[in-house]
């Protein structure tokens, strides 16, 4: 685990992204438990990357969706998103407690190049948002969270299509998917996203089906 300082650390920030690290606000960190190999550290290849035919629906279903970058500040109407969103997907985990200062501390103790990017519909409505570190190999969202409301809108997957067309915009060659588990559910969506790299000894290698059996 490393410490990092949003005033100086971007070169830092680069490089342990790079290198598999996530951040959790001021914290840089990569599991490293000895005979374990469960956490797996997943990019998506943006220049390969062509959306099947139920992405492009996703695409579509959310064609009235705007993006918008901001500074990472933290708002009412995000967090009571936010709650919403924790509530209702992750009521049992360990942010169900989350308050206000909590949010704040989440949001604003960021990177030195992170933004908030915002969704919003077009009554002008936030439906969606995701806390992205902007490095120079890739986007990597930190945290994402969106209307629970509306699961017709595949938000969760638009939102992951979205930071890879913007790195595609950007120039740059990967969009970060944190890590993967094989045993955990939640993280089944990540297989989806090819073609996919997974960080093994120290490189980066392409996985086009990515099961319990690749690693």
């Amino acid at each position: 685990m490393t410490l990092l300082d949003p005033a100086s650390d971007q070169e830092l920030l680069d490089r342990l992204t790079e290198a598999g690290f996530r951040r959790s606000q001021r914290f840089l960190y990569r599991p490293s438990c000895p005979g374990c190999r469960a956490c797996v550290p997943t990019r998506i290849e943006v220049a390969a990357f062509r959306p099947g035919r139920s992405f492009r629906k996703v695409l579509k279903r959310n064609r009235d969706l705007r993006a918008s970058e901001r500074p990472a500040r933290a708002t009412d109407e995000q967090f009571f998103l936010f709650r919403r969103y924790i509530t209702s997907r992750h009521g049992d985990g360990g942010m169900a407690e989350m308050g206000w200062r909590d949010y704040v501390d989440m949001v604003e103790e960021v990177g030195p190049s992170t933004k908030l990017v915002e969704l919003r519909d077009e009554d002008g409505r936030l439906v969606g948002a995701s806390l992205t570190d902007y490095t120079a190999t890739g986007l990597s969202g930190v945290y994402k969270f969106f209307e629970p409301d509306e699961p017709e809108r595949s938000l969760g997957t638009f939102i992951i299509l979205w930071h890879v067309e913007r790195a595609r915009e950007l120039g740059l060659p990967f969009v970060y998917l944190g890590y993967w588990i094989a045993d955990c559910r939640k993280m089944a969506y990540k297989r989806r996203f090819r073609p996919l790299q997974v960080l093994e000894g120290g490189r980066w290698v392409r996985r086009d089906v990515l099961g319990c059996e690749d690693l």
